[in-house]
C-alpha cells in the first residue's frame, strides 16, 4: 500500500494553513517586537535584535529536531504541544517586566513555534498539487501578516499586544490540530519501497541526497535574499537618496507584490511545472539583486526592490512545493522552513559585513552569484520532485477523474 495525497478540503486546509502561518508569525512580527522591547524594557535595539535572533534559532533548531515526528501519526500531539508551548512562551513575554524574563519566555515561544512549523510543513505535503497548496498557504500568510501588522499599532504598540496576539493565535490554531491531514500509518509501506518502484531510475539514496541538498540550498538562498533585505534601507538612503517615506512605500508595495505573486501562483497551479519557473525566478532575482546595488536613483531603486521582493515570494513558494513534492509524508517539507530560518538568522550579519568591508557593488555581485550557483541544483531537484509526485498520484488521480471529474476539479 502507498501513501496517497488527498484533495484540499476546508477543514484540513484551515488547520494546515493556520498552523503554518501561526508557527511562522514571529519572524514576520520581529520589527514590532524589537520596538516594544526597546520602549518598555529599556534595552538597546542591538540586544533586542539578539534576543529575537535567539528566538528564530530556537524555532529553526527545534523544527529540524522534531521534523521526523511530524511525518507520522504523532504530528497531532506534536502540533498541539508546540502551539501550547508557543502560547505560554509569548503570553509570558507579553507580561514580562525585565529583560531576563522576556528572554526566557521568548526562547520558550521560539521552541514551541518550531514544533508548529514542522507540523505545518509536513502537512502541506499531504495534499494533491503541492504547487497550488503552497501558493494558497503563501497567500494566506501574506494576508494574515498584513492584517496583524496593521492591527497591532492600532490597538496599541506595546508588549501585551505585540506578543499577546501571537499567543492568542497559537491557542486558536491548537484547536484545529485534529483537522490536519492524516499522515502515513506505521503499517503502510514506505514510498521508497513502493511508489518509487514505478520509476526505476529513482532510489531511496538518491531521494535522500536530493532532500538534503534542497535543505542546504534553501538555507544558502535565504542568506542571499535576506542579506539584501537587511541592507536595503541603509543602501537606499546612502546610494539612491531614498527618503523614509519612499522606503515605507517600498515596504507597502512589496507586501502587495507578495500577495499578487501568491495569488497568481494559486491560479497557475502546476501548469508550468516547477523546474522552469524556479530557474526563471532565480535568474531574474539574481539580476535584480545586482541592479539594486548598482542603482543610484530613488525611483528606479524603489521599483527594483519591489520587483525583486515579488519574485522572492514566488521563488519561496515554488521551493516549498519542491520539498512537498519529494515526499507526501512531509519528510522534507517539515524541515524546509527550519533551514530557511537558520540562513535568514545569519543574513543580516553577512549582508552588513560585506557591504561595509567591500561595498554595495561587491555585495550585489556576491548575492547575484548565490542565485546563479543555486540555479542548477534547484532545477534538477525540482524535476525530480515532479517525477516523484507523478509516481505517487498518477493512478489515484486518473481513477478519481474517471469517477467524479467535478469533485476533483473542485478540490483545486
Amino acid at each position: 500500500m502507498t501513501y496517497n495525497r488527498v484533495p484540499l478540503a476546508l477543514r484540513s486546509g484551515t488547520a494546515t494553513f493556520g498552523v503554518c502561518v501561526v508557527g511562522y508569525m514571529t519572524a514576520n512580527l520581529i520589527p514590532l517586537m524589537i520596538i516594544v522591547m526597546v520602549d518598555e524594557l529599556g534595552m538597546s535595539s542591538a540586544r533586542a535584535g539578539t534576543i529575537m535572533t535567539m528566538c528564530l534559532l530556537a524555532c529553526a533548531l527545534t523544527c529540524l529536531f522534531v521534523s521526523r515526528w511530524a511525518t507520522h501519526a504523532s504530528r497531532y500531539h506534536l502540533g498541539r504541544i508546540g502551539l501550547v508551548v508557543m502560547a505560554i512562551g509569548f503570553a509570558g513575554t507579553a507580561f514580562s517586566t525585565t529583560p531576563v524574563m522576556a528572554t526566557v519566555f521568548v526562547i520558550i515561544g521560539g521552541v514551541g513555534s518550531g514544533g508548529a512549523v514542522a507540523v505545518g510543513g509536513a502537512s502541506l505535503a499531504a495534499f494533491i498539487n503541492p504547487n497550488r497548496v503552497s501558493s494558497i498557504c503563501g497567500l494566506v500568510n501574506r494576508i494574515v501578516v498584513t492584517i496583524v501588522l496593521a492591527l497591532v499599532p492600532i490597538v496599541g504598540l506595546n508588549m501585551t499586544n505585540a506578543f499577546g496576539i501571537v499567543a492568542v493565535l497559537a491557542l486558536a490554531a491548537a484547536v484545529t490540530v485534529t483537522w490536519l491531514p492524516m499522515p502515513p500509518s506505521a503499517s503502510e509501506e514506505s514510498w521508497e519501497t513502493s511508489s518509487l518502484k514505478e520509476v526505476s531510475s529513482l532510489s531511496p539514496r538518491m531521494m535522500t541526497v536530493a532532500g538534503v541538498t534542497l535543505l542546504c540550498c534553501f538555507a544558502l538562498w535565504a542568506v542571499g535574499e535576506d542579506a539584501l533585505w537587511a541592507v536595503s534601507g541603509v543602501m537606499g538612503q546612502e546610494q539612491a537618496a531614498l527618503t523614509d517615506h519612499q522606503m515605507g512605500l517600498a515596504l507597502s508595495l512589496s507586501t502587495a507584490g507578495g500577495i499578487a505573486a501568491a495569488l497568481a501562483l494559486t491560479v497557475i497551479g502546476a501548469r508550468f511545472g516547477r523546474a522552469i519557473p524556479v530557474g526563471v525566478l532565480l535568474v531574474a532575482g539574481g539580476v535584480l539583486k545586482l541592479a539594486a546595488t548598482l542603482s543610484t536613483s530613488a525611483i528606479p531603486y524603489l521599483a527594483i526592490i519591489v520587483a525583486w521582493n515579488t519574485l522572492y515570494v514566488a521563488a519561496f513558494i515554488y521551493i516549498i512545493a519542491i520539498a512537498a513534492g519529494l515526499d507526501p509524508s512531509g519528510r522534507w517539507s517539515s524541515s524546509i522552513l527550519g533551514t530557511y530560518l537558520i540562513g535568514s538568522a545569519f543574513a543580516p550579519m553577512f549582508g552588513t559585513f560585506l557591504a561595509e568591508t567591500a561595498g554595495y557593488q561587491v555585495l550585489g555581485v556576491v548575492l547575484a552569484a548565490f542565485s546563479f550557483v543555486l540555479l542548477v541544483p534547484l532545477v534538477v531537484i525540482a524535476r525530480l520532485s515532479t517525477r516523484v509526485e507523478k509516481a505517487h498520484c498518477e493512478d489515484r488521480e486518473t481513477q478519481a477523474f474517471k469517477a467524479a471529474p467535478s469533485d476533483v476539479l473542485n478540490a483545486f
